[in-house]
Protein backbone atom coordinates (compact mmCIF):
# COMPACT_ATOMS: atom_id res chain seq x y z
CA UNK A 1 0.00 0.00 0.00
CA UNK A 2 2.77 2.18 0.62
CA UNK A 3 4.70 1.20 -2.07
CA UNK A 4 6.76 4.07 -3.47
CA UNK A 5 4.89 6.75 -1.99
CA UNK A 6 6.68 9.67 -0.39
CA UNK A 7 5.81 10.65 3.15
CA UNK A 8 6.58 13.72 4.99
CA UNK A 9 7.17 12.83 8.81
CA UNK A 10 6.84 15.54 11.45
CA UNK A 11 7.84 15.33 15.18
CA UNK A 12 6.91 17.26 17.62
CA UNK A 13 7.79 17.73 21.82
CA UNK A 14 6.49 14.90 24.15
CA UNK A 15 7.61 11.75 25.35
CA UNK A 16 6.06 9.31 22.62
CA UNK A 17 8.90 10.93 20.89
CA UNK A 18 10.92 7.45 20.76
CA UNK A 19 7.82 5.67 19.27
CA UNK A 20 7.88 7.43 16.12
CA UNK A 21 11.25 5.82 15.79
CA UNK A 22 9.21 2.53 14.98
CA UNK A 23 6.24 4.30 13.06
CA UNK A 24 9.27 5.34 11.00
CA UNK A 25 10.62 2.02 10.47
CA UNK A 26 7.11 0.42 10.03
CA UNK A 27 6.54 3.01 6.62
CA UNK A 28 10.03 2.00 5.00
CA UNK A 29 9.41 -1.86 5.74
CA UNK A 30 5.99 -1.49 3.89
CA UNK A 31 8.01 0.70 0.92
CA UNK A 32 7.44 4.53 1.73
CA UNK A 33 10.03 6.99 1.48
CA UNK A 34 10.37 9.29 4.65
CA UNK A 35 11.75 12.42 5.27
CA UNK A 36 11.50 13.39 8.96
CA UNK A 37 11.13 16.85 10.05
CA UNK A 38 11.53 17.92 14.02
CA UNK A 39 10.91 20.34 16.35
CA UNK A 40 13.38 21.54 18.96
CA UNK A 41 11.06 20.46 21.71
CA UNK A 42 10.97 16.81 19.89
CA UNK A 43 14.83 16.89 20.06
CA UNK A 44 15.20 17.21 23.70
CA UNK A 45 13.59 13.65 23.56
CA UNK A 46 15.16 12.14 21.17
CA UNK A 47 18.27 12.79 19.62
CA UNK A 48 18.03 13.29 15.17
CA UNK A 49 20.57 11.52 14.45
CA UNK A 50 18.20 7.96 15.20
CA UNK A 51 15.82 9.44 13.00
CA UNK A 52 18.62 10.05 10.26
CA UNK A 53 20.09 6.82 10.74
CA UNK A 54 16.60 4.89 10.26
CA UNK A 55 15.89 7.25 7.11
CA UNK A 56 18.92 7.82 5.86
CA UNK A 57 17.99 10.90 4.91
CA UNK A 58 18.85 14.68 6.76
CA UNK A 59 16.30 15.26 9.17
CA UNK A 60 15.05 19.15 9.08
CA UNK A 61 15.22 21.42 12.31
CA UNK A 62 16.39 25.01 11.31
CA UNK A 63 13.99 27.28 9.23
CA UNK A 64 16.48 29.51 8.33
CA UNK A 65 19.13 26.25 7.57
CA UNK A 66 18.84 26.28 3.77
CA UNK A 67 21.53 23.51 2.50
CA UNK A 68 19.55 23.98 -1.59
CA UNK A 69 20.22 27.94 -2.61
CA UNK A 70 17.86 26.70 -5.37
CA UNK A 71 15.02 25.68 -2.58
CA UNK A 72 12.70 26.82 -0.21
CA UNK A 73 13.63 23.93 2.75
CA UNK A 74 10.04 23.63 4.07
CA UNK A 75 7.82 24.63 1.06
CA UNK A 76 10.72 21.75 -0.73
CA UNK A 77 9.58 19.09 2.07
CA UNK A 78 5.74 19.82 1.31
CA UNK A 79 5.82 20.08 -2.35
CA UNK A 80 7.65 16.52 -2.34
CA UNK A 81 5.40 14.78 0.05
CA UNK A 82 2.29 12.90 -1.05
CA UNK A 83 0.85 12.60 2.56
CA UNK A 84 1.88 14.19 5.93
CA UNK A 85 2.20 12.92 9.43
CA UNK A 86 2.60 14.59 12.38
CA UNK A 87 3.44 12.46 15.53
CA UNK A 88 3.54 12.75 18.03
CA UNK A 89 0.88 16.06 17.40
CA UNK A 90 1.20 17.87 20.54
CA UNK A 91 -1.16 20.13 22.01
CA UNK A 92 1.11 23.18 20.94
CA UNK A 93 1.66 21.87 16.48
CA UNK A 94 -2.13 21.44 16.98
CA UNK A 95 -2.64 24.97 18.26
CA UNK A 96 -0.47 26.31 15.48
CA UNK A 97 -1.80 24.44 12.78
CA UNK A 98 -5.77 25.63 13.96
CA UNK A 99 -4.52 29.35 14.27
CA UNK A 100 -2.32 30.04 11.62
CA UNK A 101 1.02 29.83 13.27
CA UNK A 102 4.65 29.23 12.05
CA UNK A 103 6.92 29.77 14.10
CA UNK A 104 9.54 27.48 13.07
CA UNK A 105 10.03 24.55 10.63
CA UNK A 106 7.64 22.43 11.55
CA UNK A 107 4.80 24.56 11.86
CA UNK A 108 5.92 26.78 8.91
CA UNK A 109 5.82 23.59 6.50
CA UNK A 110 2.58 22.55 7.96
CA UNK A 111 0.74 25.61 7.05
CA UNK A 112 2.32 25.27 3.41
CA UNK A 113 0.93 21.83 3.14
CA UNK A 114 -1.83 21.57 0.86
CA UNK A 115 -3.00 18.35 1.33
CA UNK A 116 -4.92 16.68 4.33
CA UNK A 117 -2.55 16.08 7.06
CA UNK A 118 -2.82 12.82 9.06
CA UNK A 119 -2.71 13.56 13.24
CA UNK A 120 -1.75 11.31 15.44
CA UNK A 121 -2.02 13.55 19.30
CA UNK A 122 -0.77 11.90 22.20
CA UNK A 123 -0.70 14.10 25.32
CA UNK A 124 -2.26 14.15 29.30
CA UNK A 125 -5.65 13.30 29.74
CA UNK A 126 -6.46 16.76 31.02
CA UNK A 127 -4.64 18.47 28.24
CA UNK A 128 -6.34 16.23 25.40
CA UNK A 129 -9.57 17.17 27.16
CA UNK A 130 -9.48 20.96 27.55
CA UNK A 131 -11.83 22.92 25.71
CA UNK A 132 -9.23 24.89 23.60
CA UNK A 133 -7.89 21.74 22.19
CA UNK A 134 -11.04 20.34 21.30
CA UNK A 135 -12.00 23.47 20.02
CA UNK A 136 -8.73 23.08 17.84
CA UNK A 137 -9.41 19.68 16.87
CA UNK A 138 -13.40 20.42 15.41
CA UNK A 139 -11.72 22.96 12.91
CA UNK A 140 -8.85 20.70 11.91
CA UNK A 141 -11.46 17.75 11.36
CA UNK A 142 -13.39 20.78 9.61
CA UNK A 143 -10.72 21.33 7.12
CA UNK A 144 -10.37 17.94 6.21
CA UNK A 145 -7.42 16.91 8.33
CA UNK A 146 -7.85 13.24 9.65
CA UNK A 147 -7.53 13.12 13.77
CA UNK A 148 -6.60 9.74 15.05
CA UNK A 149 -7.78 9.20 18.14
CA UNK A 150 -5.35 8.02 21.16
CA UNK A 151 -5.44 5.06 23.10
CA UNK A 152 -6.55 5.08 26.88
CA UNK A 153 -3.46 3.69 28.80
CA UNK A 154 -0.81 4.12 31.38
CA UNK A 155 0.44 7.63 30.86
CA UNK A 156 3.79 9.46 31.67
CA UNK A 157 2.50 11.17 34.75
CA UNK A 158 1.73 7.61 36.43
CA UNK A 159 -1.84 7.32 35.70
CA UNK A 160 -4.67 6.01 33.10
CA UNK A 161 -6.26 8.19 30.94
CA UNK A 162 -7.47 9.28 27.38
CA UNK A 163 -4.31 10.34 25.36
CA UNK A 164 -1.57 7.60 25.01
CA UNK A 165 0.40 7.28 21.85
CA UNK A 166 -1.55 4.69 19.64
CA UNK A 167 -0.27 1.09 19.19
CA UNK A 168 1.53 0.70 16.24
CA UNK A 169 -0.64 -1.79 14.38
CA UNK A 170 -3.93 0.66 15.02
CA UNK A 171 -1.46 3.82 13.11
CA UNK A 172 -0.73 1.83 10.21
CA UNK A 173 -4.38 -0.04 9.83
CA UNK A 174 -6.01 4.11 9.93
CA UNK A 175 -2.63 5.31 7.61
CA UNK A 176 -3.64 2.86 5.07
CA UNK A 177 -7.21 3.77 5.24
CA UNK A 178 -6.35 7.54 5.04
CA UNK A 179 -4.30 6.65 1.56
CA UNK A 180 -7.34 4.18 0.49
CA UNK A 181 -10.22 6.63 0.65
CA UNK A 182 -8.18 9.20 -1.41
CA UNK A 183 -7.14 6.86 -4.25
CA UNK A 184 -9.98 5.45 -5.86
CA UNK A 185 -9.38 1.87 -6.82
CA UNK A 186 -10.43 -0.19 -9.53
CA UNK A 187 -13.04 -1.68 -6.53
CA UNK A 188 -14.14 1.78 -5.62
CA UNK A 189 -17.96 1.46 -5.15
CA UNK A 190 -18.14 -2.27 -4.85
CA UNK A 191 -19.04 -4.00 -1.54
CA UNK A 192 -17.20 -7.41 -1.95
CA UNK A 193 -18.03 -10.65 -0.15
CA UNK A 194 -14.70 -13.31 1.01
CA UNK A 195 -14.75 -16.30 2.13
CA UNK A 196 -11.51 -17.78 3.90
CA UNK A 197 -10.34 -20.90 6.31
CA UNK A 198 -11.12 -24.25 6.68
CA UNK A 199 -14.23 -24.98 8.19
CA UNK A 200 -14.22 -27.52 11.18
CA UNK A 201 -17.22 -30.15 11.55
CA UNK A 202 -17.55 -31.05 15.56
CA UNK A 203 -17.55 -34.84 16.37
CA UNK A 204 -17.53 -34.21 19.77
CA UNK A 205 -16.04 -31.57 21.49
CA UNK A 206 -12.56 -32.48 21.57
CA UNK A 207 -12.72 -33.70 17.85
CA UNK A 208 -13.49 -32.67 14.78
CA UNK A 209 -13.21 -33.12 10.94
CA UNK A 210 -11.12 -30.21 8.59
CA UNK A 211 -8.42 -29.68 6.34
CA UNK A 212 -5.03 -28.39 6.27
CA UNK A 213 -6.34 -24.17 4.53
CA UNK A 214 -5.02 -21.63 7.32
CA UNK A 215 -7.17 -19.13 5.92
CA UNK A 216 -4.26 -16.86 3.96
CA UNK A 217 -5.49 -17.05 0.47
CA UNK A 218 -8.88 -15.82 1.55
CA UNK A 219 -7.33 -13.30 4.00
CA UNK A 220 -5.31 -12.29 1.54
CA UNK A 221 -7.80 -11.23 -1.15
CA UNK A 222 -10.39 -9.98 1.43
CA UNK A 223 -6.93 -6.95 2.09
CA UNK A 224 -6.25 -6.95 -1.73
CA UNK A 225 -10.28 -6.23 -2.47
CA UNK A 226 -9.40 -3.59 0.31
CA UNK A 227 -6.95 -1.88 -1.14
CA UNK A 228 -8.24 -2.00 -4.19
CA UNK A 229 -11.22 0.44 -2.92
CA UNK A 230 -14.04 -1.98 -2.17
CA UNK A 231 -16.29 -2.27 1.16
CA UNK A 232 -15.15 -5.91 2.17
CA UNK A 233 -17.19 -8.38 4.00
CA UNK A 234 -14.77 -11.50 5.22
CA UNK A 235 -16.24 -14.23 6.47
CA UNK A 236 -13.44 -16.58 8.10
CA UNK A 237 -12.82 -20.18 9.88
CA UNK A 238 -9.53 -18.85 10.31
CA UNK A 239 -7.86 -16.87 13.33
CA UNK A 240 -5.42 -15.07 10.90
CA UNK A 241 -5.80 -10.98 12.07
CA UNK A 242 -8.01 -8.47 9.74
CA UNK A 243 -7.78 -4.91 8.54
CA UNK A 244 -10.12 -3.19 11.34
CA UNK A 245 -11.78 -1.63 7.93
CA UNK A 246 -12.94 -4.84 6.94
CA UNK A 247 -15.88 -6.63 8.17
CA UNK A 248 -15.37 -9.55 9.73
CA UNK A 249 -17.88 -12.83 10.33
CA UNK A 250 -15.94 -15.83 12.45
CA UNK A 251 -17.67 -19.15 11.84
CA UNK A 252 -17.04 -22.50 12.46
CA UNK A 253 -18.66 -25.32 10.30
CA UNK A 254 -20.12 -25.30 7.02
CA UNK A 255 -23.69 -24.77 7.90
CA UNK A 256 -22.23 -21.50 9.85
CA UNK A 257 -20.70 -20.59 7.06
CA UNK A 258 -22.84 -21.00 4.30
CA UNK A 259 -25.83 -19.38 6.49
CA UNK A 260 -23.64 -15.89 6.93
CA UNK A 261 -22.45 -16.13 3.39
CA UNK A 262 -26.52 -16.97 2.43
CA UNK A 263 -27.47 -13.62 4.71
CA UNK A 264 -24.95 -11.53 2.93
CA UNK A 265 -25.22 -12.40 -0.58
CA UNK A 266 -27.38 -10.43 -2.21
CA UNK A 267 -26.09 -7.03 -1.50
CA UNK A 268 -22.73 -7.50 -2.36
CA UNK A 269 -21.62 -7.74 -6.02
CA UNK A 270 -19.03 -9.98 -6.04
CA UNK A 271 -18.29 -13.60 -3.90
CA UNK A 272 -14.93 -15.03 -3.57
CA UNK A 273 -15.19 -18.75 -2.24
CA UNK A 274 -11.59 -19.09 -0.91
CA UNK A 275 -12.67 -21.03 1.86
CA UNK A 276 -12.04 -24.98 2.29
CA UNK A 277 -15.01 -26.32 3.23
CA UNK A 278 -15.46 -29.72 4.63
CA UNK A 279 -17.58 -31.80 2.02
CA UNK A 280 -19.46 -33.67 4.99
CA UNK A 281 -20.34 -33.44 8.67
CA UNK A 282 -21.61 -36.00 11.43
CA UNK A 283 -24.86 -36.55 11.14
CA UNK A 284 -24.79 -36.79 15.12
CA UNK A 285 -22.35 -35.03 17.52
CA UNK A 286 -21.38 -35.82 20.48
CA UNK A 287 -21.95 -33.53 23.54
CA UNK A 288 -19.13 -35.08 25.67
CA UNK A 289 -16.04 -36.47 24.76
CA UNK A 290 -16.44 -40.13 22.65
CA UNK A 291 -14.53 -42.64 24.91
CA UNK A 292 -12.14 -45.22 23.12
CA UNK A 293 -14.20 -48.46 21.17
CA UNK A 294 -13.29 -51.40 19.26
CA UNK A 295 -15.26 -50.56 16.76
CA UNK A 296 -17.06 -46.90 15.98
CA UNK A 297 -18.86 -45.89 12.89
CA UNK A 298 -19.70 -42.01 12.28
CA UNK A 299 -22.43 -41.26 10.00
CA UNK A 300 -21.59 -38.59 7.50
CA UNK A 301 -23.93 -36.36 5.51
CA UNK A 302 -23.32 -34.17 2.80
CA UNK A 303 -23.04 -30.57 3.42
CA UNK A 304 -24.75 -27.62 1.23
CA UNK A 305 -22.84 -26.91 -2.21
CA UNK A 306 -22.74 -22.98 -1.18
CA UNK A 307 -20.77 -21.83 -4.20
CA UNK A 308 -23.52 -23.81 -6.68
CA UNK A 309 -26.22 -22.29 -4.51
CA UNK A 310 -25.27 -19.00 -4.81
CA UNK A 311 -24.95 -19.75 -8.65
CA UNK A 312 -28.35 -20.53 -8.79
CA UNK A 313 -28.70 -17.30 -6.64
CA UNK A 314 -27.10 -14.77 -8.18
CA UNK A 315 -28.56 -11.23 -10.28
CA UNK A 316 -25.84 -9.09 -11.28
CA UNK A 317 -22.83 -10.43 -9.15
CA UNK A 318 -19.71 -12.11 -9.89
CA UNK A 319 -19.02 -15.50 -8.49
CA UNK A 320 -15.37 -16.47 -8.20
CA UNK A 321 -14.63 -20.20 -7.29
CA UNK A 322 -11.62 -22.00 -5.76
CA UNK A 323 -10.54 -25.74 -6.57
CA UNK A 324 -7.66 -27.27 -4.35
CA UNK A 325 -6.42 -30.14 -6.23
CA UNK A 326 -3.78 -32.95 -5.93
CA UNK A 327 -4.44 -34.07 -9.53
CA UNK A 328 -6.15 -33.56 -12.81
CA UNK A 329 -6.52 -29.86 -12.31
CA UNK A 330 -7.71 -28.25 -15.55
CA UNK A 331 -10.42 -31.13 -15.61
CA UNK A 332 -12.30 -30.35 -12.56
CA UNK A 333 -11.27 -26.55 -12.69
CA UNK A 334 -13.75 -26.75 -16.23
CA UNK A 335 -15.94 -29.36 -14.62
CA UNK A 336 -16.39 -26.77 -11.36
CA UNK A 337 -16.77 -23.50 -13.38
CA UNK A 338 -20.04 -25.00 -15.62
CA UNK A 339 -21.47 -26.86 -12.49
CA UNK A 340 -21.59 -24.09 -10.35
CA UNK A 341 -22.24 -21.42 -12.48
CA UNK A 342 -19.67 -19.74 -11.98
CA UNK A 343 -17.47 -16.72 -13.75
CA UNK A 344 -14.17 -18.06 -12.39
CA UNK A 345 -12.50 -20.82 -10.97
CA UNK A 346 -8.63 -20.01 -9.39
CA UNK A 347 -7.49 -24.09 -9.27
CA UNK A 348 -4.39 -24.74 -7.75
CA UNK A 349 -2.40 -27.65 -6.99
CA UNK A 350 -2.42 -29.21 -3.03
CA UNK A 351 -0.56 -31.12 -1.01
CA UNK A 352 3.13 -29.76 -2.00
CA UNK A 353 4.96 -27.88 0.48
CA UNK A 354 5.80 -25.10 -1.22
CA UNK A 355 2.40 -23.83 -2.47
CA UNK A 356 -1.11 -23.91 -1.33
CA UNK A 357 -2.38 -24.65 1.72
CA UNK A 358 -0.50 -23.33 4.78
CA UNK A 359 2.10 -22.22 2.16
CA UNK A 360 2.97 -18.40 1.70
CA UNK A 361 3.48 -19.18 -1.62
CA UNK A 362 1.06 -20.18 -4.35
CA UNK A 363 0.73 -20.81 -8.20
CA UNK A 364 -2.36 -21.01 -10.34
CA UNK A 365 -4.93 -21.44 -12.82
CA UNK A 366 -7.67 -18.80 -13.55
CA UNK A 367 -10.50 -20.12 -15.85
CA UNK A 368 -13.32 -18.72 -17.07
CA UNK A 369 -15.80 -19.17 -19.93
CA UNK A 370 -14.59 -19.11 -23.60
CA UNK A 371 -11.10 -18.10 -22.08
CA UNK A 372 -7.84 -20.30 -22.62
CA UNK A 373 -6.76 -20.32 -18.48
CA UNK A 374 -4.67 -17.41 -16.93
CA UNK A 375 -1.32 -18.95 -15.74
CA UNK A 376 -0.34 -17.10 -12.37
CA UNK A 377 3.16 -18.36 -11.74
CA UNK A 378 4.65 -19.51 -8.08
CA UNK A 379 4.86 -15.72 -5.88
CA UNK A 380 3.53 -14.31 -2.58
CA UNK A 381 -0.16 -15.25 -1.93
CA UNK A 382 -0.28 -11.58 -1.17
CA UNK A 383 1.23 -10.76 -4.98
CA UNK A 384 -1.50 -13.44 -6.38
CA UNK A 385 -4.49 -11.91 -4.83
CA UNK A 386 -3.63 -8.66 -6.26
CA UNK A 387 -3.66 -10.17 -9.50
CA UNK A 388 -6.78 -12.07 -9.18
CA UNK A 389 -8.28 -8.31 -7.90
CA UNK A 390 -6.98 -7.39 -11.23
CA UNK A 391 -8.82 -10.42 -13.19
CA UNK A 392 -11.98 -9.94 -10.90
CA UNK A 393 -12.05 -6.08 -12.01
CA UNK A 394 -12.03 -6.71 -15.54
CA UNK A 395 -14.70 -8.52 -15.35
CA UNK A 396 -17.46 -5.90 -14.12
CA UNK A 397 -19.89 -4.40 -16.64
CA UNK A 398 -18.33 -0.69 -17.78
CA UNK A 399 -19.55 2.37 -15.93
CA UNK A 400 -22.29 4.25 -18.05
CA UNK A 401 -20.02 7.20 -19.23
Amino acid sequence: MLKNKKIALYVTGGIAVYKSLYLLREIIKQGGEVRVAMTQAACQFVNPLSFQVLSQKKVQIDTFEEGQPESVSHIDLTDWADYSIVAPATANIIGKLANGIGDDFVSTALLATDHPIFLVPAMNTKMYENPALKHNKAFLIEQGHYWMEPDIGFLAEGYEGLGRFPDLDRIMAEFNHFIIARNPGILSGKKVLVTAGGTVERIDPVRYISNDSSGKMGHQLAQAAYEAGAQVSLVTASDLPTSPFIDRFQVESTLDLYQTVSDLYDHHDILMMAAAVSDYRPVNRSDKKMKKQDDLTIELEKNPDILAEMGRRKDQQINVGFAAETHNLEEYAKKKLASKQADLIVANEVGRGDRGFNADENAALVFSRGQDPLELPLQSKKEMAQKIIEVVASKLPASPK
